[in-house]
């Protein structure tokens, strides 16, 4: 049987790539146990992995939930949901690459990345209201957060696709590029981020997912009270710059 999530690493870079372009990438019971696997064991390896990237096989990124399989009992209430947000929760910064159709469930997927790399094929759309279902994986708290209330309520309430280039405009995505580059572009920003001091971005990445939603003065207190300190090879790194 074929693997529905590859894993690959390199440089202490891992990269996760759902494969089932057969059909769009749309994410049934077994993929999502696949990516639940992987997630933990990049969550467990710590530091020794630095960045993550998610990708996707084919001609698009994902057709959304598999709509097939509804009905088919989950092996635990909530189970998409708890491993989108296990996914978004990583402590090494997760970067996702998105060409072609990211729909709906294929949203609420990459809208756990830290940093978002659109190919200009990308179309991204929150197709709920089509379907008539209500979201449960995060849509009405992340993407809010990503393009601002009034955006996300245009996006959801029409499900009209925004495209690769309106969505670096918008905050969507951080950057929009050539779909030959999406791999180039994604893998030259975890290289960036594996170079850094993993001590540092670490500690970035939990003090911005716990202060998303403080006001500036109790922020800037737990910044202060909840500081990783200065990392062991601090000296080290400095010694390297003279």
């Amino acid at each position: 049987m074929n693997q529905l999530v590859l894993r690959e690493d390199a440089d202490g870079i891992a990269t996760l790539t759902l494969n089932r372009p057969d059909k769009r990438n749309a994410l049934n019971l077994a993929l999502w146990g696949e990516l639940d696997a992987h997630v933990e064991a990049i969550a467990a390896a710590g530091e020794r992995i630095g960045a993550v990237i998610l990708r996707a096989a084919g001609p698009a990124f994902s057709a959304g939930n598999d709509l097939k399989e509804r009905g088919l009992e989950a092996p635990r209430p909530h189970y998409q949901a708890s491993i989108v947000t296990k996914l978004a929760n990583l402590p090494q910064p997760l970067i996702v690459a998105v060409q072609g159709g990211c729909f709906t469930g294929g949203l609420e997927l990459a809208l756990a990345g830290d940093i978002i790399v659109a190919g200009e094929s990308a179309r991204f759309a929150d197709t709920h209201g089509k379907f008539g279902l209500v979201p449960i994986w995060g849509m009405s708290q992340r993407l809010p957060r990503r393009v601002g209330e009034w955006k996300a309520r245009e996006i959801s309430f029409t499900g009209l696709p925004v495209d690769g280039r309106e969505a670096a405009r918008i905050g969507l995505a951080n950057h929009c590029v050539a779909d030959t580059g999406l791999d180039e572009a994604a893998w030259g920003l975890a290289e960036a981020i594996a170079a850094q001091s993993r001590h540092s971005v670490f500690a970035y990445k939990r003090l911005y997912r716990e202060q998303a939603d403080l006001p500036l003065g109790p922020g800037l207190a737990h910044e202060v009270f909840n500081s990783a300190g200065v990392a062991p090879d601090f000296a080290e790194r400095v010694a390297k710059q003279f």
